[in-house]
């Protein structure tokens, strides 16, 4: 499947999903139960994507790794995690 393919695939369904999702109007409680389950998948979809970039199958890691980025935003959105996203220096700021 070829990258384009896939991203339009992958375009697509959040599109689906953005169409036809309700938002829940009740409460929202999560629990450390709740936020453990997520961080051991966020943990499972950073394997995949080295799992993935050693298969050099790149497009695959690329996924996996953004899936485990989203979740990552979603828990501290929640506010159930803190954490600010490393930064990179460019050369002409070392």
């Amino acid at each position: 499947m070829s990258l384009e393919t896939l991203t339009s695939k992958y375009i697509a369904s959040a599109e689906f999903v953005l169409e036809t999702m309700q938002q829940n109007t009740a409460p929202i409680n999560i629990n450390s139960e709740d936020i453990e389950n997520l961080v051991s998948y966020v943990r499972d979809y950073l394997a995949d994507a080295k799992y993935y970039k050693s298969s050099s199958k790149l497009e695959t890691s690329l996924t996996s790794i953004a899936y485990c980025e989203g979740l990552l935003d979603a828990l501290r959105l929640l506010g159930a995690v803190k954490f600010e996203w490393p930064t990179r220096k460019t050369e002409t700021e070392k």
